[in-house]
């Protein structure tokens, strides 16, 4: 059947690195998006059609910046969704749904359908304050959590034991069993208005040993076919029963004796899926643009073996930006470099990444370790 795409008005909440790669996809169908984000200097200032400096948290700003589009969409989960719901109440189309993200905003709801809807996840227990953390000392070892505004790593403590109490949260959380995992996976599903439900393949994630942030992503992942089925299966499945129209990064663990356990989820284009640009048939910025808009979603299938590095501002920087490295990464075959356009450095701070292809996995770990070892994001004097 023949369609015609009218290209009504996209409108993105959040105008950092994952609205600039929307961007980039969106330009080959020429749709028009347009930005709202506090930052004057954020990184699609100058990609969008239409770039609006506000608050995405205030109600009044939300809403004015959503009166201007047909479909509005998320690249992070930190908005105000009371604003969402009236825009969606108004026949707005809003993906994902305000009540979704209203659920995902906060951990303990997100534990909380988990278990209502039998989907596999870690132990927990939900706690007020530091003090009821103290009293279920025997639940130890566990992951503290914050129920809200914790990202990248930031509001989650890990307490082995009585004497890490003291760094417990005091503010409402949850208490998560602390798991022993053989490996941490992430498996990105989309669903459109139409119904259609797709998963990419596994990836395997390896973490900063003190940042708490993704450093190295793998792909395929180095799991059975068991256990990639298992993954997918509950990927889709966690889609289909939120009833989410979008993008979905699910985050899972992997245990010593089989398990599939989800960890978090993000209802948005995701650090886990930077690879598909290069890597995959379908990226996962285009295949976030398709369900949203309703568009039929792409071949998620991988291409080749991949890594992603995540370019991480240096420890002890942070001033204007300076890269060192490029000019050597640059000269190696299936090396492909993303900065964000992001003009100010400081520790730790996402400032691009590096997607590498090859024939065989093993190669591309170690020109992975190589590479990552030659890019570095510093200040200038």
């Amino acid at each position: 059947m023949e369609s015609i795409y009218s290209h009504p008005t996209l409108g993105v909440l959040g105008g950092g690195q994952l609205g600039r790669m929307l961007i980039q996809s969106a330009i080959n169908y020429n749709q028009d998006i347009h930005i709202l984000d506090p930052d004057p200097n954020a990184p699609c200032k100058d990609l969008a059609q239409q770039f609006t400096v506000g608050s995405l948290k205030d109600f009044d700003q939300v809403y004015a910046f959503g009166q201007h589009c047909d479909v509005i969409t998320v690249e992070i989960e930190s908005v105000n969704t009371e604003a969402l719901q009236k825009l969606a109440d108004e026949g707005k189309k809003v993906f994902p749904q305000p009540q979704l993200l209203a659920l995902i905003q906060d951990k303990r709801k997100q534990k909380q359908f988990y278990l209502e809807h039998g989907i596999p996840t870690a132990e927990f227990i939900l706690t007020e304050n530091r003090a009821e953390v103290f009293a279920n000392a025997s639940f130890l070892p566990a992951v503290n959590k914050l129920g809200k505004e914790g990202y990248d790593g930031k509001g989650v403590q890990v307490l082995r034991t009585a004497a890490d109490l003291d760094l417990a949260f005091d503010a409402p959380g949850l208490l998560e069993k602390l798991i022993d995992f053989d490996k941490e996976i992430a498996v990105t599903v989309a669903r459109n208005e139409r119904g259609e439900v797709v998963a990419y393949p596994a990836v395997e994630c390896a973490f900063h040993p003190t940042a708490n942030l993704v450093e190295f992503l793998f792909a395929p992942a180095g799991i059975s076919s068991e256990i990639e089925q298992k993954a997918q299966a509950i990927a889709k499945d966690l889609i289909l029963k939120l009833d989410l129209v979008g993008i979905l990064a699910v985050e899972l663990f992997v245990t010593r004796s089989g398990e599939v356990l989800v960890n978090e989820i993000a209802p948005r284009p995701h650090n886990s899926g930077h690879h598909t640009i290069e890597a995959n048939f379908t990226s996962q910025f285009e295949q976030h643009l398709r369900a949203v808009m309703n568009w039929p979603l792409g071949n998620t299938a991988l291409r080749c073996p991949a890594a992603m590095i995540n370019l991480l501002g240096e420890p002890g920087y942070e001033g204007a930006v300076l890269v060192e490295g490029l000019d050597e990464a640059m000269a190696e075959k299936g090396v492909y470099i993303h900065l964000y356009g992001k003009k100010h450095t400081k520790p730790f701070r996402k400032m691009g990444h590096v997607t590498l292809l090859g024939e065989d996995i093993e190669e591309v770990k170690d020109k992975a370790q190589r590479i990552k070892a030659g890019i570095k994001i510093k200040s200038q004097q």
